[in-house]
């Protein structure tokens, strides 16, 4: 077959094309990455009744180990696609997850949860790896469509989690330990598709029509290459929030208590706060060891490429991606919480549970379409960067009109109370809609991110895509730790607030890819 043969025309079902076929195992990859991420969430309350030791206090705990390492690991297996290839980094974490997998769906102590689901952990990582493998077979006019594409089905591994670990458990097993059969059989699933990638995907087109599209291995899996003193020192200064917010998870597991006792003593926590600050200058002194000899001897113009929009990219991801794990975790209790008072003729509340959590569960259910939107329309759009900016503009504003839903309500106990901003079921119907349209652009901007991703360095896509998609989970803990303080109300305009600095990030400091539309190029 040859390879790159392009007519112009992107056919989603062409599987005679081998990078159809290449997108849609990948696709599929990722998304059983994100099953097996988000298969603890459903069989919570399942395992509270299982398990005499858990505690809400213990799933808390648990939720937050459960996106721990996947900062570190995002950065790290950013750096090993480079290395190694797409093919056989995805295909090992697959497999390699399935070991903490099986730990956590069997484990019968508390520290044995946690320190399974902190591996676990990284599996999250998976997504950056398939933004190299999507970017290597696609040219660049096509490129926001099939990373669209791809994120958009994969992500949606999470929605197919919620809905299918529970059915596994009750309805396929059964009986008392039909929720651990459930969580080891995702495991066994992913690990499987592991062996099943590694046979059938390839990391390149056969015979590569241009260089572009070769795999060009890193020489080491060291920092990225920077073009100038002014980018080396923005690398240096946005590498320092991936450990803060590290610092913030081990700040918020230590004050956690299990029987009255802390659950990290505080001797540990501040040792663990030494570690990373080392770590973080160990990762400085890495930056400029890998950079000042190169920056000395003069970068070659063909190799130059634009450090500021890697950190508009990191910002973009942190206000959307990391926004869009916060909004969702605490979306159902918001709508429940709101609209309590909202009633029928019978006097029966509107807003139940279930309600709530179809409000919440199609937030991630319109990654369908959202998120390949955003890609296909940064390919149509006679400019990235402006497409990129109506998006972060759509989501200040999104965000803006969910901060109206409620009104500020008495003060009860101490605790701000939000009702509903008007009267009546129609009000109810509105505030769906709006919550609906702030989605669309959120996960629309996420996919003109990963349409940018590829197209800034082609030869460091992986450490790049490993950067941004590690400032998603940054944005994930700042916002989520903010809320812990906040009412929800509050808490929209906050988020509102991230997607405005962002928007002028990407205003000031995101360049237009140079082969932005063309059929290959750099």
């Amino acid at each position: 077959m040859e390879a790159k043969v392009d007519d112009g025309k992107f056919r989603l079902f062409d599987l005679a094309k081998e990078e159809i076929k290449i997108l849609h195992l990948t696709w599929i990859a990722f998304f059983l990455t994100f099953f097996v991420w988000f298969n603890f969430a459903p069989m919570a309350s399942t395992m509270m009744e299982s398990l005499d030791f858990l505690t809400p206090k213990h799933i808390k705990t648990l939720l937050i180990c459960n996106v721990a390492l996947t900062i570190p690991g995002r950065v790290i297996i950013g750096a090993m696609v480079d290395k190694f290839g797409p093919k056989r980094v995805f295909a090992i974490l697959m497999i390699v997850m399935a070991v903490p997998g099986l730990f956590f769906a069997f484990g019968t102590t508390f520290v044995q949860l946690v320190v399974s689901r902190l591996f676990l952990s990284v599996i999250g990582a998976g997504f950056v790896i398939g933004i190299r493998m999507v970017g290597q077979w696609f040219p660049p006019k096509h490129i926001g469509t099939a990373e669209g594409f791809y994120a958009g089905w994969g992500n949606f591994g999470s929605a197919a989690a919620a809905g299918l670990i529970p059915f596994i458990a009750f309805t396929v097993f059964g009986g008392e330990d039909g929720w651990r059969w459930s969580l080891a059989t995702s495991s066994i699933l992913c690990a499987i598709y592991g062996v099943v990638y590694f046979i059938f995907a390839r990391d390149l087109p056969k015979g590569g029509a241009t260089e572009d599209y070769h795999f060009v291995a890193a020489k080491k899996m060291g920092a990225m290459p920077v073009s100038s003193y002014k980018d080396l020192v923005q690398y240096i200064i946005w590498s320092f929030p991936l450990y803060g917010a590290l610092g913030v998870l081990v700040w918020k597991l230590g004050g956690m208590e299990v029987e009255g006792v802390p659950m990290i003593p505080n001797t540990i926590v501040n040792m663990i706060y030494v570690v990373l600050g080392l770590w973080y200058l160990y990762t400085v002194y890495g930056i400029v060891k890998e950079n000042l000899p190169a920056l000395k001897k003069g970068i070659p113009e063909e190799e130059k490429y634009s450090w500021s929009s890697v950190a508009a990219l990191n910002s973009t991801y942190f206000a959307n991606f990391g926004a869009e794990l916060a909004v969702v975790s605490m979306l159902p209790m918001f709508f429940l919480t709101v609209f309590e008072p909202l009633r029928n003729d019978a006097g029966e509340p509107i807003m139940t549970v279930t309600l709530a959590g179809l409000v919440a569960g199609s937030f991630a259910f319109i990654n369908l379409i959202a998120r390949p939107l955003g890609g296909y329309l940064s390919d149509r759009m006679s400019s990235r960067k402006n497409t990129m900016l109506i998006y972060m503009v759509g989501i200040t504003i999104g965000f803006f009109l969910m901060a109206l839903i409620p009104k500020y309500g008495e003060i009860i106990d101490g605790v701000q109370t939000l009702v509903p901003m008007f009267d009546g079921i129609w009000w109810l119907v509105v505030a769906v809609i709006i919550t609906m349209a702030a989605s669309m652009f959120v996960q629309g901007a996420e996919g003109a991110t990963f349409a940018f991703v590829p197209l800034i360095n082609h030869r460091i896509q992986g450490k790049i895509a490993g950067m941004a998609g590690a400032y998603g989970n940054v944005g994930a803990v700042i916002y989520l730790t903010i809320f812990s303080f906040v009412d929800g109300k509050t808490f929209f305009y906050i988020v509102a607030a991230g997607a405005a600095i962002s928007c002028l990030f990407c205003w000031y400091m995101l360049e237009e890819p140079k082969s932005s539309k063309e059929g290959h190029g750099h």
